[in-house]
């Protein structure tokens, strides 16, 4: 009998030697990822200043995802608290002490294009892939807008991770947006807004992230364990573009988060879809109706 509660005793210490190990692993690999320097070329990009432009840039803001990060007026908030994961978008108004109240053009530049913060760390949950496929003209449309919100006082970063995902992070199994980001890569060609094919691939950026590359769906990274998987967005048999064939209905689905049976959408981002122009809603739409059918998943 003794001899068996030894071995369980041993068996108990071991285990938490294990677990002890695993968590000193997923906390130091994590930090050490997240304080790991990148060193980047960033391009010099100029800046908006004639009103035109800046309105371009408060509807890039309100549509490309920024403002539903960091709020309507730039003040942030808390994007994700679930499930162990919580992310609180910093303030990016030029407030005292802010997050960016201290950035230079290059240093706006490094975090969109690149996703590097000036210090040279990488910025963590921030989409930069998406903004490094933007133009050159839209990236200082972008900064030009953001640069000029009213100081106002708001949110401070905060990021923390569940053990899954620091030990996903620790791996290399998720990333963050400076290690998907082709940094040698040359700026995106200018493009004009048009219902094309063209423009549209090119709005759709803004569904590639969750959607995956070739916008078939699937399971989406860094999400909370309750989100469903991102909807294959390809024609098809296993697609869900069968029920938008007309535009209309793409567009009404985007302004009410609401398929056409009445039933709604879970986790989409419908605060900025809903403000998309027609001129993006019909490129998107001619776009995504133009794919090849793809399984779900596939890339």
């Amino acid at each position: 009998m003794r001899s068996i509660v030894v071995v369980v005793g041993y068996a108990a210490a071991g285990l938490a030697a294990i677990a002890a190990g695993v968590l000193a692993f997923a906390w130091f690999g994590s930090e050490a990822r997240r304080n790991r320097i990148i060193p980047v070329n960033v391009a010099p990009i100029a800046l908006a200043t004639s009103p035109a432009d800046i309105e371009r840039g408060r509807y890039l803001y309100e549509t490309r995802g920024c403002q539903q990060c960091h709020g309507p007026n730039g003040a942030g908030r808390v994007v994700i608290d679930d499930d162990g994961l919580l992310v609180r978008a910093p303030n990016i108004t030029p407030a005292v002490g802010t997050a960016t109240s201290f950035f230079g053009p290059l240093d706006w530049v490094r975090l969109l294009r690149h996703g590097v913060k000036p210090d040279g760390r990488p910025a963590l949950i921030m989409p930069s892939e998406e903004y490094a496929r933007m133009t050159d003209r839209e990236i200082g449309q972008l900064i030009g807008y953001v640069r000029s919100l009213p100081a106002v006082e708001g949110q401070t970063a905060e990021i923390q991770l569940p053990l899954t995902a620091q030990l996903l992070y620790a791996t290399g199994f998720m990333t963050d947006a400076a290690a998907r980001i082709d940094h040698d890569a040359p700026a995106p060609p200018p493009i004009e807004p048009a219902v094309t094919q063209a423009y549209g691939d090119h709005v759709a950026d803004i569904c590639r992230n969750c959607h995956n590359a070739a916008l078939s769906g699937g399971p989406i990274p860094v999400a909370p364990g309750d989100w469903p998987d991102a909807a294959n967005l390809t024609p098809g048999e296993g697609g869900v573009m069968a029920r938008y064939a007309d535009r209309d209905a793409f567009a009404e689905m985007l302004k009410t988060g609401l398929r056409p049976d009445g039933t709604p959408i879970k986790v989409m981002p419908f605060g900025m879809l809903k403000k998309l122009d027609e001129t993006d809603v019909a490129a998107l739409h001619l776009f995504l109706t133009s794919l090849p059918a793809k399984k779900t998943g596939d890339l």
